[in-house]
């Protein structure tokens, strides 16, 4: 009673204080939790605050806040009960990665335009933001061709007259390869207006403006190369003619050589055990010479996000939680011994008998370095405790001893022993319960080792890179081979390889599409590359071909280095202690391939999902959008 009395005098004095007032001073108070647009155009500090919004906008597929995207494809298996639908479905849908904002191109179009005519900004900071909204741009306009070929190219706010006649509104959709055009000459018109400034890393710079273009390039070149007839629209809002391949190489091979050769950036070599040094690339914000372009997260600024919390070790985890994504067997077996060569690896030899183990982890040696940075394996380290990755006892009449859930202990089950027994390891792998390494794996690239990143209180603050020196490397390598020089192709995939322990370099005559594959499979995993790679190279479906697998396409294998190897199901490799007094082998570790049995259908890429379907608002409200092949 009292606070509705108290609240009834409040509005009292309130009311009288404003009656004191004339009516015209009351109407034009100013609001206080807004600014008017002229006022934000007079302080470059209050941009770039409306610019930050707009960079936390730039689209992303595939991302650490969303750690289930990277479950959709054969990267990983999702081992949480509501993400088990990722393995049971076997068709993508055709508006699958569908992206269409313009929305979003408006926000970026009026920002310019109140750019351009704002008065009071000095020169350079006018012209540097600017740039930094034009480069935002691009970005948007990269991601729409990419996802759905050519889209309209709106360059200015358009603004209704409530005439009832929108048609001047409505615009046809541009050629796939005009998308693509004007995102290079947008990047090639900035790149000198933004700094020439590599420590600067969540905001354009001429480095991430090279970058772009690089990986654009490249991307409308291997379209133009690879594409398929059937995948054509006869105006050419899909398709880009093969003739234009090589000229998009070499604009993809310039750009990549002019970032290069400006020495701003290098390769990350802090760290001489070579797994730990690739997996702290992507955790090491102090002068990290490799990356170029992120989305950055700060823990004072209360900006974190949960990937470390959703996928920490289960065993040693900071909350009760964690082991979402596991990797899968087809990645993992896809990293190269240190000869050069693929290998299954071996939990069989030749003649199918079982091999043995003496360490848990000697089944992965030998391996590029990459693997044990990418990949937790079975007892490796993470936040300085082992990871305890194993399914079981095998004993020698070959009968399995299990349980069914974390670090379970079972009395009276080993023969000659009394007692309780650990009989699977504390985290797992056990088939069906949610956060164990189904897959006898965890990942372990862009997991935080900072204390406190997997509590639900804390979180983390790694950033999500988007681009990095390594993968202008590989795009320099992937346009020269493309343009007929194996040899310089060779020459940029070096460094990279050297940096994963791979010291016998390849020659020339080593080099082939496969290699180009393969390579970027491996460096870039868990990154948001793939799905856009198998798409360019027109190999998404070969690949993802709906076929069943079994343990027999990966033991003892032979066509792990083929880029069209068939990868439907995601597999994995489970441990087991030997259990066998007397015999030579007791105590030793045993390996068995398996398919968790959450997998239950292959996925299927088909020739529509090359190009997503636009949405049928979108075809509602402008008669002049040409469907894709698909719609």
């Amino acid at each position: 009673m009292k606070k509705y009395i108290y609240t009834l005098a409040a509005v009292a004095v309130l009311s009288f204080a404003q009656s004191c007032k004339k009516d015209s001073e009351f109407l034009d108070k100013k609001p206080t939790s807004t600014l008017a647009v002229d006022a934000v155009w007079k302080d470059p500090n209050l941009v770039l605050s409306v610019l930050g919004d707009l960079y936390d906008t730039f689209p992303d597929f595939q991302r650490t806040e969303s750690w289930w995207l990277f479950a959709d494809f054969d990267e990983g298996f999702a081992s949480a009960g509501g993400d088990y639908f990722r393995h049971q479905n076997i068709d993508y849908s055709y508006d699958s990665w569908n992206y269409w904002d313009y929305g979003y191109i408006r926000q970026l179009n009026l920002f310019l335009k109140r750019g351009e005519e704002a008065t009071e900004l000095a020169a350079a900071d006018k012209a540097r933001l600017i740039a930094e909204a034009r480069f935002i741009r691009a970005g948007v306009y990269f991601e729409m061709v990419k996802r759905m070929g050519g889209v309209p190219i709106i360059t200015v706010p358009l603004e209704y007259d409530y005439s009832g006649n929108p048609e001047y509104l409505q615009f046809p959709r541009a050629k796939e390869s005009e998308v693509y055009d004007f995102v290079i000459a947008e990047l090639e018109a900035i790149k000198t207006i933004l700094p020439d400034d590599a420590g600067q890393k969540a905001r354009a710079t001429k480095g991430a403006a090279l970058a772009m273009e690089t990986r654009a390039a490249l991307y409308a070149a291997s379209s133009a190369k690879y594409g398929y007839s059937q995948l054509s629209l006869p105006g050419g809002e899909v398709g880009i003619p093969a003739s234009a391949a090589s000229g998009y190489y070499t604009k993809a091979l310039n750009a990549a050589k002019e970032l290069i050769n400006g020495g701003k950036y290098s390769l990350y070599t802090k760290n001489p055990n070579l797994s730990e040094n690739f997996a702290s690339l992507f955790t090491d914000k102090a002068n990290n010479p490799e990356v170029i372009f992120v989305k950055d997260y700060k823990l004072k600024t209360n900006r974190t996000h949960g990937f470390t919390i959703d996928n920490q070790p289960r065993s040693s985890a900071e909350e009760a939680q964690g082991g979402r994504l596991n990797p899968s067997l087809n990645l993992v077996q896809s990293f190269e011994k240190l000869d050069n060569t693929y290998a299954s690896l071996a939990s069989v030899d030749g003649s199918g008998n079982t091999v043995y183990y003496t360490n848990i982890g000697d089944i992965f040696a030998g391996r590029d370095a990459r693997l044990a940075g990418t990949v937790i394996l079975p007892g490796s380290q993470f936040k300085s405790k082992t990871v305890d990755i194993w399914a079981g006892y095998q004993l020698g009449d070959g009968s399995i001893v299990t349980g069914n859930a974390f670090a379970q202990t079972r009395d009276n089950v080993l023969p000659g022993i009394t007692g309780s027994v650990q009989v699977v390891g504390g985290d797992g792998p056990v088939d069906g319960l949610e956060f164990s390494a189904q897959s006898g794996f965890y990942v372990r690239k862009y997991l935080d080792p900072a204390p406190g990143s997997g509590q639900i209180g804390t979180r983390s603050e790694v950033w999500w890179v988007r681009y990095r020196y390594a993968e202008v490397l590989l795009n320099a390598a992937e346009a020269a081979f493309e343009l007929g020089d194996a040899a310089t192709a060779a020459q940029y995939m070096k460094p990279v390889r050297d940096r994963a322990g791979l010291t016998t370099a390849l020659t020339a005559a080593n080099i082939s599409f496969d290699r180009i594959v393969h390579e970027r499979k491996v460096e870039l995993a868990f990154e948001g590359h793939e799905l856009w790679d198998m798409k360019r190279w027109r190999i998404a479906d070969k690949v993802w071909n709906g076929s069943n697998m079994s343990t027999t396409d990966f033991v003892n294998a032979t066509n792990i280095g083929s880029a069209t190897r068939t990868s439907t199901q995601v597999f994995g490799l489970w441990p087991y202690k030997y259990y066998n007094p007397g015999n030579v082998n007791n105590g030793k570790y045993i390996f068995k391939v398996i398919k968790p049995s959450r997998v239950t259908a292959a996925h299927r890429f088909r020739l529509g999902n090359y190009y997503s379907m636009i949405p049928q608002g979108v075809l509602n409200g402008n008669p002049k959008i040409v469907r894709n092949p698909n719609q």
